[in-house]
């Protein structure tokens, strides 16, 4: 990656590091349990047949699949997988 865009992107992640730590800080000050993100990843359409399964913490593409089905199968996958729990495939669910 050419340096000047490497630096854009270690300048955003610092600044949205920053941002985490300031909001835990404010909760912390209030004295009040920050609320939880209940959403961790998001369907985008990228075209006709296209979506992205982009993760909200990041804005970084975690999949894509050309049906939109198909891609909330796997963003849900993704949230199960991030949440510690095993889910069956929906096709083999009885």
């Amino acid at each position: 990656m050419h340096p000047s865009m490497q630096e854009r992107v270690d300048g955003l992640q610092a600044l949205r590091l920053r941002n985490v730590i300031a909001t835990a800080e404010f909760y912390l000050r209030i004295g009040k349990e920050p609320p939880v993100q209940k959403i961790r990843y998001q369907v985008v359409p990228k075209g006709e047949k296209a979506y992205h399964i982009v993760e909200l913490a990041t804005d970084k593409v975690r999949g894509f699949r050309f049906s939109y089905k198909e891609a909330v199968n796997y963003a849900q996958e993704l949230e199960s997988r991030a949440s510690g729990v095993k889910r069956m495939p929906t096709g083999d669910q009885k």
